[in-house]
This record gives C-alpha cells, sequence and structure tokens, in this order.
C-alpha cells in the first residue's frame, strides 16, 4: 500500500497552499494565489490547489492516508504562552487570552481545513487530519528535503507561527531535535516586517524590497540596535518600537501597523511612493545589517558546535529568502553546504508537514532537486487559449520544438528584445526558475530598465536575477556552492561584471540560479543558444507577472498579462505569439 499524504497550509492566514507525497515522492505542490489570480490569497483555503494535487496523481480523496497541517495546539504547561502574555502585558484582553484561550486559532484553523476538504469530497468523520507544529514544519521543509545525511544544524527565522517564531535544532537519521525556540513579540523576522512597512512596503511582501533597497544606503549612517538585543542567549526585541499590538500601534487611515508611533517620532515619517531616497535607503541598510547580525549571533550561539561538526545547515522559514543573510552564512569557514528549501517562507509549510509526517509513518522522503511541481500544459491547451482569448492573439507553431524554440528565442533575445517564456510545469515558491519567466539577454545595454518600466511596471532600483549554465556558475560567482533555487547572492567576478551588467546588483552581487541540464533541458538548451549568439551563457530571468499579481499559471493567465503589458513575444510550449508589429 502506498502512503499518501496531502499537506495543507494557510493556517496563519496568507499563502495557502497544497502539496501532496506518494511513498516519500513529492508528486505535486502549488499555491492557491496562482489559481485564484490574488497574491498571497489572504484568508483563503488551499482549495484549488488541493485539488489540482489530487488530479495532477490521478487520485481520489479516499486514496488520503493523511491531511497535515502546519498548525498545532501548544499545552499552557509549556513556556510559550506565558511569554506571549508576559511580553504583552500592555493589551490585558491579548494577554489573559493566550493563558486562557490559546489555542482558538488552531480549532478555528482545523473547522475551516475540515469544510476546504468537504468541498473536496473527503470524508471528513473518516479522513484523519495531522497537526504539525508550524515551526516543525518549517525545520522539517528543509531539512527533510536537504537529501544530508550527516548530522544538520536546523535553523528556522520566521514572523512566527502558534507562538514560536525562531527555531533551533538538529537533524540526525531524519529525526529533528528541538534545542531552543523564542517566541512571540521577539521576533527578528516580524522586526524586519514592522520596518518593512515603515518604509512603506507590505508586510510578507515586501521584504525583498527593503532587501534590495538596503545596497543603496550606508548601514553605519543610523544605528538601529535599539530595536533589538541577543544577551545571554535571549533574542529581545523593544516593543516600544516595534512587534506591537494593541494601541500601542501606529494608526493611519483606519490601518494598524506593527510599529508604534514611537518609531516615527525617533525615525520621521513613514516613507511613501516609490522613490528609494534619503534616509529611508539607510534605514534599510541599517535594518538588513541589524537582521544579519543579530541572525549569525544566534546562530554562533546555538548551532556553532553542531557546523563546526559538520558543516550542513538546514534554513527555513520567511528569514531564510534573505538571501544576503545566505551568502554571509555561506562566507563562514566551518560552512560546507547550507540548503535552504526554496518556498521557505510559509507556503512551503504544506510541503513541510507532509513531509514531516511521511517521515514520522517510516516512509523518509527525497531530496528535492528542483521546484517544477505544479500544472503543466500541451499545445492543444495553449491554442485552445488563444481561440478563445478576446484579443485574438495571432499564433503559430514551431516545428521540432525542442531544436527550434531555443534557437529561435536566443536569437529573438540576442537582438534585445524580452521574451514571455511560458514552459513546462509551474515553479512552487516565489521564484520564476525557467517555467514561468520573462527573459532578457544580460548584455543589452537598459533591457533591465524596459523590462521594469514596460513590462513589470515596478521600482526601478529593483534588481534582476540572471539564471545560467553550471559550466558558467563557478566562474561568474567565484563558488561552487550549488544554487538552483535563487536562494543565495554570490559576488560577481569582475570581468563577468562587464559582460552581463543587467544581472548585477549595485553592490556587485547577483541572486543566481545555476541550472543543471536534466531538470528542465529546454531552458538549459536556450541559454547554450544564447551562449552561441553571445559568448555567455546566461540570462537575465525574472518571474512572469506584473507589480502586484502573483506569477503566471496558466496559457490563459499568460495571454492576458501579454496584452496587458508591452511585451511583444511570448512562447507557451512549441506556440509563438507576437505582436503584429514584430517580424
Amino acid at each position: 500500500m502506498a502512503l499518501t499524504i496531502l499537506g495543507l497550509s494557510g493556517a496563519v492566514g496568507h499563502d495557502p497552499s497544497a502539496a501532496l507525497y506518494i511513498d516519500g515522492k513529492l508528486v505535486a505542490a502549488a499555491e492557491e494565489e496562482r489559481f485564484v489570480r490574488d497574491k498571497h490569497a489572504k484568508n483563503r483555503m488551499p482549495y484549488e490547489s488541493a485539488k489540482f494535487c489530487l488530479e495532477y496523481a490521478g487520485i481520489k480523496p479516499a486514496d488520503v492516508d493523511a491531511v497535515a497541517i502546519p498548525y498545532a495546539p501548544i499545552s499552557l504547561f509549556g513556556p510559550a504562552r506565558w511569554h506571549y502574555a508576559r511580553r504583552y502585558w500592555y493589551a490585558p484582553d491579548r494577554s489573559l487570552d493566550a493563558i486562557l484561550m490559546g489555542n482558538r486559532r488552531f480549532y478555528r484553523y482545523r473547522k475551516r481545513i475540515q469544510w476546504c476538504l468537504q468541498q473536496l469530497g473527503f470524508d471528513v468523520a473518516r479522513t484523519e487530519i495531522v497537526p504539525v507544529e508550524h515551526h516543525l514544519a518549517h525545520a522539517s521543509s528543509c531539512y527533510h528535503l536537504s537529501g544530508f545525511r550527516e548530522k544538520t544544524a536546523i535553523l528556522g527565522i520566521d514572523g512566527k507561527g502558534e507562538y514560536a517564531t525562531t527555531f533551533f535544532g538538529y537533524g540526525e537519521n531524519g529525526r529533528i531535535h528541538k534545542i531552543k525556540e523564542f517566541y512571540d513579540p521577539d521576533s527578528l523576522g516580524g522586526l524586519y516586517g514592522a520596518i518593512t512597512e515603515y518604509l512603506g512596503f507590505e508586510m510578507l511582501d515586501g521584504e525583498y524590497k527593503v532587501m534590495g533597497m538596503a545596497p543603496y544606503g550606508d548601514p553605519h549612517k543610523y544605528d538601529l540596535s535599539r530595536l533589538a538585543k541577543f544577551e545571554n542567549g535571549e533574542l529581545v526585541i523593544d516593543t516600544d518600537y516595534a512587534n506591537v499590538i494593541g494601541f500601542r500601534r501606529y494608526k493611519e487611515k483606519g490601518k494598524g501597523y506593527y510599529f508604534s508611533p514611537k518609531l516615527i517620532e525617533w525615525l520621521g515619517p513613514k516613507r511613501e511612493g516609490d522613490i528609494a531616497d534619503d534616509p529611508y535607503i539607510h534605514y534599510a541598510a541599517s535594518m538588513q545589517k541589524l537582521f544579519e547580525d543579530l541572525a549569525l549571533q544566534m546562530m554562533e550561539h546555538y548551532l556553532g558546535d553542531i557546523l563546526r561538526e559538520t558543516g550542513k545547515l538546514a534554513f527555513s522559514g520567511g528569514g531564510a529568502l534573505n538571501v544576503k543573510l545566505n551568502q554571509k552564512i555561506i562566507a563562514r569557514p566551518e560552512l560546507k553546504e547550507l540548503f535552504v528549501q526554496p518556498a521557505s517562507g510559509d507556503a512551503g509549510t504544506a510541503i513541510g508537514a507532509a513531509s514531516y509526517v511521511s517521515v514520522q509513518r517510516g516512509v523518509p522522503v527525497e531530496k528535492m532537486e528542483h521546484v517544477y511541481l505544479g500544472p503543466q500544459y500541451s499545445n492543444e491547451d495553449v491554442i485552445a487559449a488563444c481561440a478563445r482569448h478576446p484579443a485574438n492573439p495571432q499564433w503559430q507553431k514551431i516545428e521540432n520544438g525542442d531544436e527550434e524554440v531555443p534557437q529561435r528565442i536566443a536569437r529573438i533575445l540576442a537582438d534585445g528584445q524580452p521574451v514571455a517564456w511560458f514552459q513546462g510545469r509551474m515553479e512552487f515558491g516565489p521564484r520564476a526558475l525557467g517555467g514561468r519567466s520573462i527573459l532578457g539577454c544580460p548584455s543589452v545595454p537598459g533591457v533591465a530598465d524596459r523590462i521594469n518600466e514596460q513590462i513589470k511596471f515596478r521600482e526601478r532600483w529593483r534588481p534582476f536575477c540572471p539564471s545560467m549554465l553550471d559550466s558558467v556558475g563557478p566562474q561568474m560567482l567565484q563558488s561552487e556552492h550549488p544554487a538552483p533555487y535563487m536562494t543565495f547572492t554570490f559576488e560577481v567576478a569582475e570581468a563577468w561584471k562587464t559582460r552581463v551588467p543587467e544581472v548585477v546588483h549595485e553592490d556587485g552581487t547577483a541572486r543566481a540560479q545555476v541550472l543543471r541540464r536534466e531538470f528542465n533541458p529546454r531552458y538549459y538548451d536556450l541559454m547554450l543558444e544564447l551562449e552561441k549568439l553571445t559568448g555567455n551563457g546566461v540570462v537575465l530571468n525574472t518571474s512572469l507577472n506584473r507589480r502586484g499579481e502573483p506569477m503566471i499559471c496558466s496559457p490563459t493567465d499568460a495571454l492576458n498579462m501579454f496584452f496587458g503589458s508591452d511585451l511583444r513575444v511570448l512562447v507557451m510550449e512549441d506556440i509563438l505569439v507576437s505582436k503584429p508589429d514584430v517580424a
């Protein structure tokens, strides 16, 4: 009998997703936002994503052995709820609620999951729902999927789960051992989120924009260290300024923020608009530095010995998407390899909870080698979408697609034209990795600005990332460290800075995807063709979406985006769609 585990996330009110394990193999995984076309799909359940997973695997609800959810009841006899109550003394309603009704959110969430399962055709009375603590789900998503055999240090930095915000532990022989957790409001991820709001972005969405802004500022110009301290093994956030609730919140136009009016008194008004200017670029730089410094101190304190023993670290939670911190971690002499689960935010907890339950039931899970886990569409699906579309797209089929598509598209890119690239299964996680991408030639001057202004409609200072051949990675990035998921930045070799300037960030780094051919042959072959034409086996790669929208899922989504932007060329599988003025 095959062991079939469905993981469903969405407990924390954002980024619902579904993942399906059959006998330790991750068969399918997808985020709800892609299907419902609502970024982060806040307060929704993972209905469409679960439906996709079941249909893709060709199984019925009755075939599922257990449904794993990344949220669990937390005992009153542990420290978590008491810590929360003590630290939030100034909001007695919340404080008492944590003591008296501390698992209310869990029961509410389980009810919503049951409702979702009913809609999917599950017999809820006969379906086993297995709760997994949020941070254990994060830990499983990076440790069990890392493929590491040695003793592995495990780090989790997040906003918060039930109560925990930070996790230190280790994995050995497939088992996860907890060393220490920090609890809300003492959250480094939460602090970064609060400053993200102050800098004019949305929490849970804009953190990477703060990270992108940081290299333009001077981290030493303003000292933000009063916001958080790590002393005697404990992290303490100053809740006079950040990670605040209730009446301590700064409010504007009826919306409450996670920082206080006291922060505004200290640093000045909240940033508005799209301009990255003084002093906000310096605040971003200072926050990024504080985040890195404290994370490295905490890691050394709790995990230093294990790292010196084996050199392996598995890292997840929203904080693991901070690629600059990851670059600092990789630079440490004791570190041999860092594995960051590519969907390490809350969407990835569906994989984490399902993998945890699979391992618990005696079925180890496979190493994660790629993220092409979503829906795939045939040429016939693409042609049907073109036929139905109101813009009446002109299309042609490229014969012998596996050879011709990479050649044709490489020529278009080398001529300076960006291309929308829709191939194979959709990626899981926040990064476009050659399934749903907008591509450009990184040696063509101005192509990044053009994509920003005409296609993505996003802030000018946001960097673009390179995908590259595995033969190019070590030369360009001066590192042999595996980088399949754009979860790390690397210092770009001097010679390459002038060869591919459009994908090198302000500080001389690049957040790279280094691709092995077996996981996406057509994308790899496109880069080979581009190497023949330009001498560089590198392509500029950004996600196929417009600002504020989730990544494209279906051919119809792609056509809607294509006709709503200045893109001229779209290739979906073997079908080439172009606008009338493109020869």
